[in-house]
């Protein structure tokens, strides 16, 4: 699983979890946000307005408080429209180019679908 933060301004580091990691509320909170997503987000503005899509780890509780206090600008779940194209570029567009860029190399190995997947 591969997690990164996407703006006008730019990307953050792309960010990969290690397989078999279970993405809950407080994994999400405490290593996605916390440790990676923020303080990158914070390296190209200190203020943003930050958007998910509506995955469980994404509306959980705890992320919904974290990110209410973390950030200036949060558009809850309760705000989200269910199918938006244009509000979720990630999953609607980005994310097929890059699967489609990976499908058509020959990877072996994670170290290989990093490099592919950064040098995007």
């Amino acid at each position: 699983m591969v997690s990164v933060g996407m703006s006008a301004l730019g990307q953050t580091v792309t960010h990969f979890l290690e397989p078999g990691v279970k993405i809950n509320g407080h994994y999400y909170c405490e290593v996605l946000l916390k440790r990676n997503l923020l303080p990158d987000i914070r390296e190209f503005s200190d203020y943003c307005t930050f958007q998910q899509d509506s995955a469980p780890a994404h509306r959980a509780r705890e992320t919904v408080d974290l990110l209410t206090k973390a950030t200036l600008d949060f558009i809850s779940p309760t705000l989200w429209p269910p199918n938006s194209p244009e509000l979720n570029l990630m999953d609607y567009k980005i994310w097929s180019v890059v699967q489609e860029t990976v499908q058509r190399q020959n990877i072996r190995d994670i170290d290989k679908l990093r490099k592919c997947t950064v040098e995007l």
